[in-house]
């Protein structure tokens, strides 16, 4: 067996086209575009490559994004009064905090100084209240992707055993209850699982999302398992998951490649987030 690999380029792409057409009409009706304000501190390679990235997404499907950079050495304060401003600025519909945050700063802190309604990354308390809840509003974007892919192939999630390895408020956590408000059985997996190749060997859906290269070795896929690898590693022969992708693709009837496969949908879901914050917020 050798597995179908999984185009997120592809879908992502379908997703861009359809916020862009939903955005020219939007201006077609004389309304503004929907407006992204993008925080950045320091000038991490990782955190401009992403912001960039994002950027001229948002310049695709017509969104604005206002790129806001604030030195690493920026205090506490000076950052909640950003986040403060932005709040309460009617022509902005969506906030976008680029994470990691320098340790100075607590993440989860700043976070939740952001207006639920404009949270389009998803992660606030409230949203992953509501999604818990399962009354979602705003999603993460990398667990929504990730939804979005398996649909794509046709998953049908009722019944079946999905295992998520990691347990991060950014993508393992939200991943399983997006999991299990599509009907499927979750175990996550984490740091203290004891015997994760069992676990791992009894997934038909499996998403890592860790950040380890090669934690997951390809002989632990059961064969005809759906695997979605969500971990970004650099690595000598460039960018790699988190799981032994050789050998995985082998033994799994569909795998997402690194890069290609989670990253760009990610990206996606974040514009149509974006958009979906516009409407909600009305005209202005």
């Amino acid at each position: 067996m050798t597995a179908r690999l999984i185009d997120g380029k592809a879908h992502a792409r379908e997703i861009e086209n359809r916020v862009g057409a939903q955005v020219a009409e939007r201006l077609g009706q004389g309304l503004p575009p929907p407006k992204l304000a993008v925080i950045r501190i320091g000038e991490h390679p990782s955190s401009v490559i992403y912001v960039e990235n994002k950027r001229k997404a948002c310049r695709r499907v017509g969104i604005e994004a206002i790129l806001h950079i604030l030195p690493e050495t920026v205090d506490a304060s000076a950052l909640a009064s950003l986040i403060r401003q932005l709040n309460a600025d009617e022509t902005v519909d969506g906030i976008l905090l680029q994470l990691p945050l320098p340790a100075s700063l607590d993440e989860a802190a700043f976070i939740e100084k952001i207006d639920p309604a404009k949270d389009v990354d998803g992660i606030h308390p409230m949203n992953l209240g509501r999604l818990a809840a399962r009354t979602p509003g705003l999603r993460p974007c990398t667990s929504r992707g990730v939804v979005e892919l398996l649909r794509s192939i046709g998953e049908t999630f009722y019944g079946r055993r999905a295992v998520v390895v990691g347990a991060s408020n950014l993508v393992g956590r939200p991943m399983a209850l997006e999991l299990l408000l599509a009907g499927a059985t979750v175990t996550i997996c984490h740091r203290f699982t004891r015997d994760l190749a069992d676990h791992v060997e009894r997934a038909e859906i499996l998403v890592v999302a860790v950040g380890q290269p090669g934690l997951i070795p390809g002989s632990w896929i059961a064969p005809g398992t759906t695997v979605i690898d969500v971990g970004i590693n650099r690595g000598k022969e460039g960018l790699v998951g988190d799981v032994d992708f050789p050998t995985a693709r082998e033994r799994a009837a569909y795998i997402t490649p690194v890069p290609g496969g989670v990253g760009p949908m990610t990206v996606a879901i974040l514009l149509d987030n974006v958009l979906t914050a516009a409407i909600a917020r009305g005209g202005r």
